[in-house]
């Protein structure tokens, strides 16, 4: 799924990029409402992020532009939480509306909402993005528990095991992992994810020896055991 993030102030936009492509979205950034219009022609972006202050355009301006011609659903950002900008906001269409400062945790969680609402067949695909029942997920924390004990994971390890546990059951390739997981993945090697993977299995294990949760398919990569 691709995701148009519109704002421009970079510290905002590549911190929501990075959380988004860690949760297994593909993201691209952009300054101006002009911009954003002309990327969206294609209609291959599945949602928008939209900064209501931009340069060159209200970001409103943008969404009824956007509005003519898509029903992309949209989230607005603004440093404003006037109930007034919301109702207005709302009303253009938008699906939700974040205001600055956020957690781009919370944003994820949003857009993966909306994208269950909008998208079924996305819902589908990700196995209703449920986590084995095994497991629970804490985004807000960057946490997860196995069994009910909570596993004392690198910031990596978590976004990893958050990936795999998002599509039980489906095979995701070093590569996939790395582009995910990684920031920058030209400084890191595929070798890093089978190091990561291991570390993972140590701490699984050490709660539950008789279970194994990391499946490994030779020469394709790496599965979470669906249940």
């Amino acid at each position: 799924m691709k995701i148009l993030i519109v704002d421009d102030e970079p510290a905002i936009s590549d911190t929501l990029a990075y959380a988004l492509q860690a949760d297994g979205f593909i993201s691209e950034c952009c300054l101006l409402g002009a911009e954003a219009l002309a990327r969206l022609e294609g209609g291959t972006h599945d949602l928008v992020v939209l900064d209501v202050g931009l340069p060159d355009m209200s970001g409103f301006d943008v969404c009824r532009a956007l509005r003519r011609r898509s029903e992309v659903p949209v989230i607005f950002l603004t440093a404003r939480s006037d109930e007034v900008d919301r109702i207005v906001g709302l009303e253009l269409g938008a699906d939700d509306y974040v205001a600055k400062p956020f957690s781009p945790r919370e944003v994820v969680s949003r857009v993966r909402a909306i994208l269950r609402r909008s998208r079924p067949e996305w819902r589908a695909a990700t196995g209703g993005a449920a986590a084995p029942a095994r497991f629970a997920v804490d985004e807000e924390g960057l946490r997860i528990a196995y069994h009910g004990v909570w596993l004392n994971l690198t910031r990596y390890e978590y976004f990893l095991l958050a990936l795999l546990l998002a599509r039980p059951g489906r095979i995701l390739s070093r590569g996939q992992i790395m582009e995910s997981v990684w920031q920058d993945c030209g400084e890191s090697l595929e070798r890093t994810v089978d190091t990561h993977i291991k570390t993972l299995r140590g701490k699984l294990r050490a709660v539950r020896a008789d279970e194994e949760v990391i499946l490994t398919h030779r020469g394709l990569g790496y599965s979470v055991a669906a249940r």
